[in-house]
């Protein structure tokens, strides 16, 4: 899968949260909350510090692309924390092109160190009702 790809993952994963939040009025942004999904798979495989890690480090390459990602910073128990004190500073796309490019950053470190298998699995866990690609039970058939 190549960085594309993943941008298309991550545009469908935020998509995806930004439709089932409009149904339970959210307080934090899509981005936030596609994290906060991947983060129990993600503890449970790498463990909190890992995960952390992992986060805090697709949050560096993120803020390379979207400065406005600078305020936003990866907590001890690996939520993201510092929206808030983007509202008045961004404007609603820069905040969800922010988001964008860091799930897919993300997404990109996950394929590196557990592969694509185990990557796209673990989103399908997740987002159980949710039909991103095809690729996923391609891959299931195969396996």
């Amino acid at each position: 899968m190549s960085l594309p790809e993943s941008r298309y993952l991550a545009q469908c994963l935020l998509t995806y949260e930004a439709v089932a939040g409009e149904n339970s009025e959210p307080t934090e942004s899509a981005a936030f909350r596609v994290c906060a999904k991947l983060r129990l798979p993600l503890i449970t495989l790498a463990g909190v510090d890992g995960f952390r890690s992992l986060l805090s480090r697709a949050l560096t390459l993120a803020r390379a692309r979207a400065p406005s990602l600078s305020a936003v910073l990866v907590a001890a128990d690996g939520s993201l924390q510092g929206l808030d004190e983007l509202g008045p500073q961004i404007d609603k796309e820069q905040a969800r092109e922010g988001g964008a490019i860091l799930i897919a950053q993300l997404i990109e470190l996950l394929l590196t160190f557990i592969g694509e298998g185990l990557t796209l699995r673990m989103i399908q866990d997740a987002w159980p009702e949710a039909a991103f690609d095809d690729r996923v039970s391609e891959k299931e058939r195969k396996a």
